[in-house]
């Protein structure tokens, strides 16, 4: 029997062999990254996909069913995508999560990651995450999904300029059922232990954070990792928070194609 493959879709360059992969956070889609796509377009051939219950691949779930998720299971999705594709390595470009799968990506199977660019990044959950998740998980067989969505939303962007990127990932976010939510919100209680082991052990595959000034929450725990890993940078943009590549993407576009340029492959 056949694997099901994540919805995807490819953006064909004339005459570069280099691919980049992007991947969107939990709760978002491909659409997060429309702002990139002329600008990547240009210079290399582009693989957007959604992630297993989201946007398209939505319809998949019933597939994809197979017990508790976990950051192998949706790591080894976008490796069979790569697969199918005949993609040997991919310069990969996330947002939020969908850093923390890229990393994991490049734990489990790092011949597929020539480098990452990791856009508000998720290295740590500090103190105020941390209740975040532990509150949410209290309430979230009481509370409609969508409350809980919003509500951490607003929290991680609560700015005025940061509205645009709040109302994106709510709209894109009610495209989940409730059950496949909670798989995801589960799978968030992982991230501590699975980055402290990353923290720990440094890859040695270039890195590029790019992170917003006024991203509170997820700043701080970046700045140490990349005090602590020589292969790792960090960019950080003005009055900007968590979804920087939607926020600014002027910025995000050129200190992104910049470093994938620099890498030579």
């Amino acid at each position: 029997m056949s694997k099901s493959i994540l919805f995807h879709t490819i953006f064909p360059h004339k005459t570069s062999r280099v691919w980049v992969v992007f991947v969107h956070g939990a709760g978002g889609s491909s659409a997060i990254w429309f702002r990139q796509l002329r600008a990547y377009q240009k210079e290399y051939n582009v693989l957007l996909l959604d992630l297993r219950g989201h946007g398209k691949s939505g319809h998949l779930v019933k597939t994809f069913v197979d017990g508790n998720y976990s950051f192998n299971k949706v790591s080894e999705d976008i490796i069979d995508v790569l697969d199918h594709n005949n993609i040997a390595s991919a310069h990969f470009v996330g947002i939020s999560l969908g850093t923390i799968i890229i990393r994991n990506i490049a734990e489990i199977a790092p011949e597929y990651v020539s480098s990452m660019v990791l856009g508000g990044a998720i290295t740590r959950f500090n103190t105020r995450s941390n209740t975040l998740v532990y509150l949410g998980n209290f309430f979230k067989h009481c509370l409609p999904y969508m409350w809980l969505y919003r509500l951490f939303a607003f929290i991680m962007m609560p700015r005025k300029r940061h509205k645009e990127s709040r109302l994106l990932f709510v709209r894109e976010a009610k495209r989940l059922c409730q059950k496949e939510f909670l798989r995801w919100f589960k799978l968030a209680m992982d991230v501590n232990p699975l980055m402290h082991h990353f923290k720990e052990k440094e890859i040695d595959i270039p890195i590029l954070y790019i992170m917003g000034k006024e991203d509170h929450m997820f700043l701080g725990p970046v700045k140490e990792m990349v005090q602590k890993h020589k292969n790792s940078l960090l960019h950080t943009i003005s009055k900007c928070g968590h979804v920087c590549n939607v926020e600014n993407p002027d910025v995000f576009n050129q200190h992104s194609l910049a470093f994938i340029a620099r890498q030579g492959n």
